[in-house]
């Protein structure tokens, strides 16, 4: 897995992993990392990439991160809980289950993906909330048996 993308580009998606967090490891932090994150084991706290760089993060199918993700290309396999910042590309295969948010600018996803959350894309305008356009009309008054009926 580890030589079989090496000296090949990110485009064909094989990406060169340059920190590996084992299945047994456990961070509580948050991580900042530039390169080929893998995960494989679980990170609770923030996961950032450097701005400018070319950074993939991948959550492996026993991994996990709970916490919000920062990274031009994401790529899940495995749990993420907390929201997804994608400047360029999220991938989510056929064990991710996300409980968040995703903001992507383009997104492939596997038969069997989940998501708990909204799928933004980075361009769309945010919405917003409005009010009504007239104040609301008076609630209908009940009248009380025997009471005379208006015509």
């Amino acid at each position: 897995m580890f030589g079989s993308g090496k000296g090949k580009s990110t485009n064909h998606g094989h990406h060169a992993v340059e920190t590996l967090v084992g299945p047994r490891a456990v961070i509580r932090g948050d991580v900042n990392f530039t390169g080929g994150l893998y995960v494989e084991g679980t990170i609770h706290g923030k996961v950032v990439a450097d701005d400018g760089s070319a950074a993939v993060l991948t959550i492996a199918d026993k991994g996990r991160v709970e916490g919000e993700v920062r990274a031009p290309v994401v790529v899940i396999n495995g749990h993420m809980q907390g929201d997804v910042y994608a400047s360029e590309r999220v991938e989510l295969a056929a064990n991710a289950r996300v409980q968040g948010n995703i903001h992507y600018k383009v997104v492939e996803m596997a038969a069997g993906a989940m998501i708990t959350g909204r799928l933004i894309h980075a361009d769309a305008p945010l919405a917003q909330l409005t009010g009504p356009d007239t104040a609301p009309a008076p609630a209908a008054r009940v009248k009380a048996k025997g009471e005379p009926q208006e015509a």
